[in-house]
């Protein structure tokens, strides 16, 4: 039994939040059937938090977390990509070993996650891993790089990572780094730097996905156009609609498309809209939030005391929130311009993603609702929940395997 089959014989999907009805019994029905994929979350953060438990249900605006367990099974999210997310540090020798020490740590988080509570997550290395997962009711974990900087130092790490289940890798932040430019820094290298070239080259020998969200225009070209197989935007969005560095014009996401690739839209508001919050926002959270990146170290009741003056400041100079409509603008208008063969969705959940009235994961059968209204057929909303991505993975692991043009030949 599927764990969405499960869950509508508990009657749990039916019992979505006040804020998330209503969802029709068809949109919810449909939600249950198709396999639910996520592109992007940044939840494995969380999983170095002092008491913080992934199978207790938590509350985004109490304790700052908008996935656990109760809220995966409710959304009928069954699974996605956990990015280990590297903050840019100095790029010195000491910056690179710390980076270096980030990310294995957060790679060893995500496979105790699974070691942990086999009974409710899995490692996905495939296709076929998530797909089988979803039909045992277990989540399924693919892991994911946001920012590469824990592999400049040394990028054979790619391998090591790889073999403990990387399956996507997205080469920079908001920052450049030593493999490239930043879509929200001025440019450093025109692109990938001949390390980043090379760290490209070496995921598509290993069947590791690339991912140019954060990557400057630049970057996104070098990559569409010397990549033997599909690329993904794992969480991007619309220049057309809202004029943002970190968006793709039209021009550039039919080119992704043309050439098999995947942009996965995100729940992101200042991607979605041009509303801007209060300055003072900001500067009252700058201080709080560089605690909060220091929370291995804090005890649980220090977390929660840093916590709630974080929901002090939200509820003093609230967000600038984008709604659901704004989401809905870019997705059609990404869809009307691609084609739904190429469009997906990475919610960037427990990373800044998340909506006025789609606060958390548990909300998601909201979109499904959407997208039927909108009339997309089963086959496409599947596609677009899941089976686009999974095609564009699936490539990239069948040319590594295949290599029939010698691609990989000098790299082994």
């Amino acid at each position: 039994m599927s764990m969405r089959a499960a869950l509508a014989a508990l009657g749990l999907l039916a019992c979505l939040p006040l804020s998330a009805a209503p969802v029709s019994e068809a949109a919810l029905a449909l939600h249950r059937r198709v396999l639910v994929l996520d592109s992007h979350i940044d939840t494995a953060r969380l999983l170095e938090r002092p008491g913080w438990n992934i199978l207790e249900r938590h509350d985004a605006a109490r304790d700052l977390s908008q996935v656990d367990w109760p809220r995966l099974r409710e959304g009928g999210l069954d699974g996605a990509f956990w990015a280990i997310y590297t903050p840019q540090g100095s790029r010195d020798p000491q910056g690179q070993v710390a980076a270096v020490e980030h990310g294995l740590a957060q790679l060893m988080r995500l496979n105790d996650l699974v070691a942990r509570h086999p009974r409710q997550f899995g490692l996905a290395l495939d296709s076929e891993d998530a797909r089988r997962l979803a039909g045992e009711g277990r989540h399924a974990v693919f892991i994911s790089m946001e920012n590469a900087a824990p592999l400049a130092a040394d990028t054979a790490l790619l391998d090591t990572y790889q073999r403990h289940g990387l399956r996507m890798l997205g080469l920079v932040h908001a920052r450049n780094n030593d493999l490239a430019d930043s879509a929200t820094d001025a440019p450093e290298w025109h692109g990938l730097s001949p390390a980043g070239r090379a760290l490209a080259r070496r995921a598509h020998c290993l069947g590791v996905l690339l991912d140019a969200s954060h990557a400057s225009d630049e970057v996104f070209d070098q990559l569409l156009d010397t990549s033997p197989v599909p690329i993904v935007l794992s969480h991007s969005a619309s220049r057309a609609v809202t004029d943002h560095r970190r968006n793709l014009d039209d021009a550039r996401l039919l080119r992704l498309a043309k050439k098999g690739g995947v942009v996965q839209v995100a729940l992101y508001s200042s991607y979605l809209s041009q509303r801007k919050d209060d300055p003072r926002r900001a500067a009252a959270l700058q201080p709080l939030y560089a605690q909060l990146r220091r929370m291995a170290a804090l005890q649980p009741a220090q977390y929660q005391a840093l916590a709630a003056e974080i929901g002090e400041v939200e509820r003093r100079y609230p967000k600038a929130q984008a709604s659901l409509d704004d989401f809905m603008k870019h997705l059609q208008h990404v869809l009307a311009l691609v084609g739904p063969d190429h469009v997906g969705i990475g919610a960037d959940w427990d990373g800044g993603g998340g909506l006025a009235g789609l606060e958390d994961v548990a909300q998601l059968p909201r979109i499904t609702e959407r997208l039927m209204q909108a009339g997309y057929s089963e086959t496409q909303i599947a596609g677009i929940w899941g089976g686009n991505l999974l095609r564009a993975l699936d490539r990239a692991q069948a040319f590594a395997k295949a290599d029939t043009q010698g691609y990989c030949a000098a790299l082994r």
